[in-house]
C-alpha cells in the first residue's frame, strides 16, 4: 500500500516547497530554481526574497483553485487496486 507524505511546507526537505511544487508542475529538477535564487541572492536579496514569496502565494492560489489530478487520479487508482485486492480475498475465502 502507498504510504501518504505529508503536505509539501511540513516536510523536513524542504523550506516552504515553492521550488519543489514550481518543478512538479512545470516537470524539472527543482534543484535548479533554487540554485538560481540562490544565486541572485547574493545581488539583490529583498527581491529575491519577495519574488520567492509571491511566487509562494502564485504556487498556494494555484493549488488551491486547481486541485492536483495526477494525486487524484493516483489517489483513485490505490482504492480500485484495494478493492481488487479485497474482491480476490473473498474468492478465496469463499473457494
Amino acid at each position: 500500500m502507498q504510504s501518504s507524505q505529508p503536505a509539501l511546507p511540513f516536510r523536513d526537505d524542504n523550506i516552504l516547497g515553492i521550488c519543489q511544487a514550481v518543478g512538479d508542475d512545470f516537470g524539472f529538477n527543482p534543484l535548479w530554481l533554487r540554485i538560481a535564487f540562490a544565486a541572485l541572492l547574493i545581488f539583490q536579496p529583498a527581491a529575491v526574497v519577495g519574488a520567492y514569496l509571491g511566487l509562494g502565494l502564485v504556487v498556494a492560489f494555484s493549488r488551491w483553485l486547481v486541485p492536483n489530478p495526477r494525486q487524484a487520479a493516483e489517489t483513485g487508482a490505490a482504492q480500485a487496486q484495494a478493492a481488487r485486492n479485497e474482491s480476490a480475498d473473498e474468492m478465496a475465502i469463499a473457494a
